[in-house]
């Protein structure tokens, strides 16, 4: 019978997940100077409650995007270690992660200039 672990150890289980892509990943990093930079701005710049939860929805989908890039990366290195695979077997299910990842940014900086650009111009 499979073992069920507790809600908190299932927490436990997700923050190792996330605090580990954060010291693996350098692009996540990438993406979390961005979202203070983005913070940062917002803060100075006063911007409203709707414009607060628009970025900090667009911060959450790009970092959460990114650490899906990462977990389809890992399993394509396992399969391509177990089944003896090349790298351009898996090449094009990693082109597709990282496709929707750069969406998911691009869509991030269009907004932050949507809701940034109005105020300092």
């Amino acid at each position: 019978m499979k073992k069920r672990y507790s809600l908190l150890e299932s927490f436990s289980f997700a923050w190792r997940g996330i605090f580990k892509a954060f010291k693996k990943e350098r692009n996540l990093k990438i993406h979390l100077l961005a979202a203070i930079l983005a913070v940062s701005t917002g803060l100075l710049l006063k911007i409203s409650r709707l414009e607060w939860l628009v970025l900090t929805l667009v911060i959450a989908l790009v970092m959460a995007g990114e650490i899906f890039n990462s977990s389809i990366e890992a399993g394509c290195n396992l399969i391509k270690q177990k089944l003896s695979l090349s790298y351009y077997e898996t090449y094009w299910i990693r082109n597709f992660a990282a496709g929707a990842v750069m969406v998911l940014a691009l869509a991030a900086f269009i907004i932050g200039l949507l809701i940034f650009l109005p105020r300092l111009f």
